[in-house]
């Protein structure tokens, strides 16, 4: 009798245990929700237009929507620099000179929008790494996240810096979170991301 009694009471505080951890997830998913975009700041862009002293221009837009699907990835201390609706930077126009990069262009909206950024240099790549933009950084989000560009529908395998632009160019940097940016539209040896599917 007094074996089957513990035993119970193994049983009962395995189950007292795992449902305790399984609320604190949700307080602790629900802390990062309602506290989403809380120290989220953006300088006014007026007309949403930076100028680069050129004759050329490209539109800019900074996104993080990819987060709200791995919300429990989150390091909580991160929560309140996403934004509630994921668009870090709306769709901006910048004008550049020819030569430039989308680095250039992504450091002279961050100055003028007052957004944190953050980058080193890669001698192997001889090209700039965005490690974090808005406070957002790799790894903040799992261990497959961090930021990716695409400049017209288009993910470059080489940095930034390395990147000349040409007018009319769309640049969207993008919070990859899972698959190493397939869920963001990135692809991989041809196949797409289908969520673990």
């Amino acid at each position: 009798m007094k074996k089957k009694t513990a035993n119970l009471l193994m049983v009962l505080a395995i189950v007292i245990i795992v449902a305790g951890g399984v609320l604190l997830a949700f307080a602790l998913r629900e802390q990062a929700g309602d506290n989403l975009g809380s120290a989220y700041r953006i300088a006014a862009i007026p007309d949403n237009f930076v100028s680069g002293g050129g004759d050329r221009t490209c539109t800019i837009t900074i996104v993080c929507p990819t987060i709200f699907d791995n919300l429990d990835s989150l390091n909580e201390e991160k929560a309140p620099f996403v934004p509630k609706d994921g668009t870090i930077l709306p769709a901006t126009k910048v004008s550049f000179t020819e030569g430039e990069t989308v680095f250039d262009v992504l450091k002279r909206v961050c100055d003028a929008a007052q957004l944190q950024i953050e980058y080193s240099y890669t001698p192997l790549y001889e090209s700039y790494y965005i490690e974090g933009i808005n406070h957002l950084y790799e790894f903040d989000c799992g261990p497959e996240s961090g930021w990716m560009y695409k400049v017209n529908e288009w993910f470059p395998n080489y940095g930034c810096s390395a990147y000349a632009l040409k007018d009319g160019d769309d640049i969207v940097w993008c919070y990859t979170c899972v698959g190493l940016g397939a869920d963001v539209g990135e692809t991989w040896m041809g196949e797409a991301w289908t969520g673990g599917q």
